[in-house]
């Protein structure tokens, strides 16, 4: 019996040592980190819907991808946004070619093409909404 006392004292010991451990490490780690940048801080306080988030990639997208032209194809039954040079992959929908309805999915399957990558979002919402 004092030997069973003896295996319960160990492990409520370790256990305790072990929340202990990871408290003060926690803590460590907030105080000696350095403070982020004041728009992720401000992203991190406020929850985001998926929505927002989403909004956000798809501006950094037009931003940095402004004047080019975008080529709205279907690949292996998903749609895929391709560059000018229809080898550089902008975009993965991951968006089925059977939500259209038949007379789009067969311009899909020849290739849509747009001036900016805000068209090509428009065009998606428009079906997918």
């Amino acid at each position: 019996m004092k030997h069973l006392r003896f295996c319960l004292f160990l492990f409520a010991f370790s256990c305790l040592a072990c929340a202990l451990a990871a408290f003060y490490l926690t803590r460590y780690q907030k105080n000696h980190l350095e403070p982020e940048p004041e728009s992720s801080v401000a992203a991190e306080t406020e929850p985001q819907t998926l929505e927002a988030a989403l909004q956000e990639s798809i501006q950094h997208i037009v931003e940095t991808t402004a004047a080019e032209e975008y080529y709205l194809v279907c690949e292996d039954g998903f749609l895929l946004v391709f560059a000018r040079d229809q080898k550089t992959i902008c975009l993965y929908t991951h968006i089925p070619i059977t939500d259209f309805p038949a007379s789009e999915q067969e311009q899909l399957r020849e290739g849509i093409w747009f001036s900016d990558m805000m068209e090509v979002f428009h065009y998606l919402e428009s079906y997918t909404s």
